[in-house]
């Protein structure tokens, strides 16, 4: 995964957990547009998220940004 992208994840993370606490949870697509214009790209974070680290649906944003930063 490229550094932008882990970057992005991060962002998005913080902000959640900053609006609704640490306990909220997101699903890959929240680091997406709605319009699918990177497919790539999904695809990429998609197989990280569930052939790599076997995670659910939902995730609390706190572990998805551990779990980035553990591939910086």
């Amino acid at each position: 995964m490229n550094n932008e992208m882990k970057l992005k994840i991060i962002q998005v993370c913080d902000a959640k957990i900053a609006a609704k606490g640490e306990k909220v949870g997101l699903s890959f697509y929240a680091f997406f547009k709605n319009k699918n214009d990177n497919p790539k790209l999904l695809m990429e974070v998609a197989q990280w998220w569930i052939l790599e680290n076997k995670l659910d649906h939902f995730e609390k944003a706190v572990k998805i940004k551990e779990l980035i930063k553990l591939l910086n």
